[in-house]
Order: structure tokens, then C-alpha cells, then sequence
């Protein structure tokens, strides 16, 4: 195994660190309505301060937390499953997050804390509502995938495309027995959105999403090793049936706290990996911090193009990733498809 280039690291990391410090601040800049710093900065009652601190600052710092977390989970997931087409949404994980949020959106919809007479917000059921269903298709996903005590990469990933379709009929289901607002809400929200403006839950979800990545990040050598090949890494002292288990957990609790928040925003997790793998190299101890903060940067900005792109209304994140990602998709599974044997 290749010594890890320090310098390589430091000046990767570092170069996009600085892009993405300037991604949040250009992105909070940028919107339908213009807004003047200096007065946000000097007058915290001004409605530019309302608009930058209440509207937009949460919802970029949301975006960075949620693209990031996508991409290292789609970065963990392609090692796990050696399968380059993989990516959270196939996972089950987020059609059961979805359903519970929906769920949560039916029956609770009027739920919400305000935090500290509404200055910071408000807190709805409806995260906790989704993160219940996420957990719950993690078990149920994860007991059908083990055979023998071990978990199979193969059908992990079979489960989890045919538990998300089935829970994507039960979906079509509730919003065809919904009135017509609730349906439009249901169909907003599952296309993914980041409109929420409390700060604990952003700050709730960031502490969430940065503990799972340094878990993971801490494992970069045995995925490296695991990508050799199952034999190989046995050989080298990896307990990979172990590794896998705990790979699975950790990624599929970090998805259902992102869907949680943000609906299915997807394409993040299967894009990124693969742009980021050719620019820095397949050592994921490179290759999970730099993909990490790609996906921030990313998202972040497709997020500032749904709000900008039809101002006054505002598109779905959900729909700006997609249309980079479809094509991106494709071009994947033709240049995987060419390097199959005639």
C-alpha cells in the first residue's frame, strides 16, 4: 500500500477548503433579492440581516453539511459494494426516510417548536418522523441482506432497489388519497428542498453528518485494502464482513438524517466520487476529505441556482442535481458497459 502523501493532502484539502469558505459566503450573497452586507453586518433588526442570517445563511450552511455527507457516503458505498453505479438513494435507507417523513407531513403537519420565541427558528416533527422510517428500512434492509451471519454485498444492493420501489408505490398511494396543497407539498418536499431556517436543526445535523464522515475517513486504509479484493484484504488483516456491517450502519444512519431534512436529493453521492477519484487518486484517505468538501461545494451551488434560476418561485434542489446527474449516469454505465467482455 502506498504511503500517504502529506503534501498532496495538505494542498488538495486546503485548496478546496478555501473554495468552499468562499462557496458559503458567495452563496449567502446570492439570491432574488439583493442584499447589502455592510448594513446586515452593522444593523442584526435590518431586513438585509433578516434575509442573510434567517433565510439564506442556514439554508447554505444545510446545503455544505447534506453535500458533503452525500459524497462520502456515495465515496464508501462504491468500495463496499465494488460496484461504481452505487450511491446512497440504492441503499433503501431514503425511501424509508421519505416514507416516515411523509408520513410525519400527513399526520402531523401543524407540529413545530419555536426556538427562543422564533428568533432561531422553528423545529418540526417532521425530521424526527423520517429518521424513524430511516431507521427502521436500515433493519429491515440490513436482516434481509445477511445470509450465514454475513453480509452480502449483492444483495444489500438488490434489497435496497427493490425495497425503494416498493416504498415508492406506497408513496404514489398516500399522495393520491391527499388534498390537492398536501399532495403539492408531499411532491416538493420529496423532490428535496433545504428551506429549513433553524439553527440548532442545521447545527444538529452538521455535528451528525461530521462524526459519521470521521468515522469513516478513520477507516480509509481497510477500505483501500477491501478494493483489492476480499481474499487480499483477509490476507492483510482486514475483517472485512465487519468493516462492511459497520460501513453499512454508519452510511445508512447518515443518509436517514440528511433525507430527514433535505427530501431525496440524489446524484450527489454518485457524482462527486467519481470526479473527485479522477483528479486526486483512489487512496480514500485522500479521497473521502476531498470528496467531502466537493460535495459541499456543489450542492451549494446547485442550491443557489434553484433559488435564482425562476425567482420569484424557486425550483427543487432535487431537480438542478438530477439534470447534472442523469446524463452523468449514463456516461457512467456506457464507459462501464464498453469494458465488458464480448
Amino acid at each position: 500500500m502506498k504511503v500517504l502523501d502529506r503534501k498532496k493532502m495538505i494542498a488538495v484539502n486546503g485548496a478546496l477548503l478555501a473554495l468552499l469558505a468562499a462557496s458559503l459566503l458567495a452563496c449567502a450573497l446570492i439570491g432574488p433579492v439583493a442584499i447589502d452586507l455592510k448594513r446586515a453586518l452593522a444593523d442584526f433588526f435590518s431586513p438585509d440581516a433578516e434575509i442573510l442570517f434567517r433565510a439564506r445563511l442556514p439554508r447554505v450552511l444545510l446545503g455544505a453539511a447534506i453535500g458533503g455527507g452525500m459524497a462520502a457516503c456515495g465515496v464508501v458505498l462504491q468500495a463496499m459494494l465494488r460496484n461504481p453505479l452505487a450511491c446512497p438513494q440504492m441503499l433503501g435507507v431514503s425511501g424509508g426516510a421519505s416514507l416516515g417523513g411523509i408520513l410525519g407531513m400527513i399526520f402531523f403537519p401543524h407540529w413545530l417548536l419555536p426556538l427562543a420565541g422564533g428568533l432561531l427558528g422553528e423545529v418540526s416533527w417532521v425530521p424526527l418522523a423520517a429518521f424513524l422510517g430511516a431507521l427502521l428500512s436500515m433493519g429491515l434492509v440490513y436482516r434481509l441482506a445477511l445470509f450465514h451471519g454475513r453480509l452480502h454485498p449483492y444483495h444489500l444492493l438488490l434489497t435496497g432497489v427493490i425495497f425503494n420501489s416498493f416504498v415508492a408505490a406506497l408513496i404514489m398511494f398516500l399522495n393520491s388519497i391527499v388534498d390537492f396543497y398536501q399532495a403539492q407539498g408531499l411532491l416538493f418536499w420529496l423532490m428535496g428542498n433545504l428551506s429549513t431556517r433553524a439553527y440548532p436543526t442545521v447545527a444538529f445535523i452538521a455535528a451528525y453528518i461530521a462524526a459519521g464522515f470521521l468515522w469513516l475517513w478513520s477507516h480509509g486504509l481497510r477500505f483501500n485494502l477491501i478494493t483489492l479484493g476480499e481474499e487480499a484484504a483477509l490476507q492483510l488483516g482486514v475483517e472485512v464482513a465487519s468493516v462492511e456491517r459497520q460501513a453499512f450502519v454508519a452510511t445508512s444512519l447518515m443518509i436517514g438524517a440528511m433525507v430527514s431534512v433535505s427530501g431525496m436529493i440524489g446524484f450527489v453521492g454518485l457524482m462527486v466520487p467519481h470526479v473527485m477519484r479522477l483528479l486526486v487518486g483512489s487512496d480514500h484517505r485522500l479521497l473521502l476529505p476531498a470528496s467531502f468538501l466537493a460535495g459541499a461545494i456543489f450542492l451549494c451551488w446547485a442550491d443557489t441556482l434553484a433559488r435564482v434560476l425562476l425567482a420569484p418561485a424557486e425550483l427543487p434542489v432535487g431537480i438542478v442535481t438530477a439534470f447534472f446527474g442523469g446524463p452523468f449516469f449514463i456516461y457512467l454505465l456506457y464507459r462501464e458497459g464498453r469494458r465488458l467482455p464480448v
